[in-house]
C-alpha cells in the first residue's frame, strides 16, 4: 500500500477511537449524575406514653385564710412574743399587755362574788325553815348572779391582757412595738394561713364542661421558677359573667416547703384529660401543609412522606393518632429538603425516652393540632 492511500484509512481510524472515547465520558457522567448524595438528617424514634391536656392559666396566689388579731383591752404593750414569719397555733400568745389594773379588778370581783356567795348560802338556809321571805331570797340570789357575771367579765379582761392567735398561720405582720399604747379593737398583728392557697382562675365558658372539682393540676410562681408545686380544683363558680364570659375556677395548692407566698404571680396548669398507650413524637417532626400533617418516615436509608392524624400538642411533643406505628424513625430535623423517595443519612437523634407529656390546650399557651 502506498502512502497516499493510507492516509484515509489512518484518519478514519482516528475518528472512529475518538467517538468511542467520548461515548465512555457520558456514560460515566450519566452514572455520576444517577449518584444523588444523601441528605444528612436527624430523627427520632415513635414511642408510646402518656400524654395530658392541660388548660393553662395566670393568677396571683391568695390565702385560705387571713386574720387580722385586735386587741381587745386598752393598756401598754409590755412584750412582743413572736415577730414576722413566726409560725403560731390558734390561741398562742403573741403579745402582752399592762395587766396590773385587770388584775385588781379581778380580785375585786372575786372577793365580792365570794362575800356574797356567803349571804346567799344563809339565806339559803334560812328560807329553807321559812325564817326569810321568798322576796328577800330571791334579791340576793339576783344579785349574786350580778356579781358572777361581773367576775366573768373582769377575768376576760385579764384574759385579754394576752394577745393571741386566733387562727394557725404565719405573721406576716406585726403592726405594735412595745410600750406602744393601745385601745381597744386597734389592729396588732395579721396573721396569714398560707396552707393551702389558693389561686383564681377565670375561665373561658367554653372550657366549662371540661373542669370538675378534684381535678389536679400544677403551680409554677415567676419567683420560683425552678419548683412545680401539686395543687387541684378546689371548687368551680356556677355563674359566667355575661361580661366576660368566664367563670371562676378556685385552684388550692399545697406547699409543704412553705417557698409559696400570699401575693406571688403563679402560673396554672390544670389537667382535664389525660389519654395512655398513645404514640408521640416530637413536635418538629410534623409538617404542616395545607391544612395537612405529615412526617418522614426512614426506613433502610430512604425517606417516605406519611400523611398523619395528630391529637394533643404542646412545644415539645405532639400525639400522633393515625399514620405512624411505634418504633417507626421520622425525620425530625432536614425534612424541608427531602421527597419521596430521597436517600437519606442519619446523622443524629435519639430514641424518646418520656414517659407522660403534660399539654396545653387552646386559649392558653399551647393548643391542639
Amino acid at each position: 500500500m502506498n502512502r497516499t492511500a493510507a492516509l484515509p484509512l489512518v484518519a478514519l481510524l482516528t475518528l472512529s477511537l475518538a467517538l468511542a472515547g467520548c461515548g465512555k465520558g457520558e456514560a460515566k457522567m450519566a452514572e455520576k449524575k444517577d449518584e444523588t448524595p444523601a441528605i444528612p438528617v436527624e430523627t427520632a424514634i415513635v414511642a408510646a406514653g402518656t400524654v395530658s391536656a392541660v388548660y393553662s392559666g395566670t393568677a396571683s396566689l391568695e390565702s385560705e385564710q387571713q386574720a387580722t388579731v385586735v386587741a381587745k383591752v386598752s393598756g401598754v404593750v409590755t412584750r412582743i412574743v413572736v415577730e414576722e414569719g413566726t409560725r403560731v397555733k390558734a390561741g398562742q400568745v403573741l403579745a402582752k399587755i399592762e395587766d396590773a389594773r385587770y388584775k385588781l379588778q379581778l380580785d375585786s370581783a372575786r372577793a365580792n362574788m365570794a362575800k356574797l356567795e356567803q349571804e346567799y348560802n344563809r339565806n339559803l338556809q334560812l328560807h329553807d325553815k321559812g325564817l326569810v321571805s321568798a322576796d328577800a331570797y330571791e334579791r340576793v340570789k339576783f344579785d349574786l348572779d350580778a356579781l358572777k357575771a361581773q367576775y366573768d367579765i373582769a377575768k376576760l379582761d385579764f384574759e385579754y391582757t394576752d394577745i393571741k392567735a386566733p387562727i394557725d398561720g404565719v405573721v406576716s405582720e406585726r403592726l405594735i412595738k412595745a410600750g406602744n399604747m393601745v385601745t381597744v379593737n386597734q389592729a396588732t398583728f395579721v396573721v396569714t394561713d398560707f396552707d393551702p392557697l389558693l389561686a383564681n382562675v377565670f375561665v373561658p365558658e367554653r372550657e366549662l364542661n371540661k373542669l370538675r372539682p378534684n381535678q389536679r393540676a400544677s403551680v409554677t410562681a415567676d419567683a420560683l421558677p425552678d419548683r412545680k408545686f401539686d395543687a387541684s380544683i378546689e371548687r368551680i363558680s356556677p355563674v359566667v359573667d355575661p361580661k366576660t364570659g368566664t367563670f371562676k375556677v378556685t385552684v388550692a395548692v399545697s406547699d409543704p416547703s412553705r417557698r409559696l407566698k400570699s401575693g406571688m404571680f403563679g402560673r396554672i396548669d390544670i389537667v382535664y384529660d389525660v389519654r395512655n398507650d398513645t404514640l408521640l413524637v416530637p413536635r418538629s417532626a410534623v409538617i404542616q401543609e395545607d391544612a395537612e400533617s405529615a412526617v418522614f418516615v426512614v426506613k433502610d436509608g430512604v425517606a417516605s412522606r406519611r400523611t398523619v392524624s395528630v391529637g394533643y400538642s404542646n412545644n415539645g411533643s405532639i400525639e400522633v393518632t393515625a399514620g405512624v406505628k411505634a418504633g417507626e424513625q421520622v425525620v425530625t430535623v432536614g425534612q424541608t429538603s427531602l421527597k419521596e423517595g430521597s436517600k437519606v443519612n442519619v446523622v443524629g437523634g435519639a430514641k424518646a425516652t418520656q414517659t407522660e407529656v403534660a399539654v396545653e390546650q387552646p386559649g392558653k399557651k399551647g393548643g391542639q393540632a
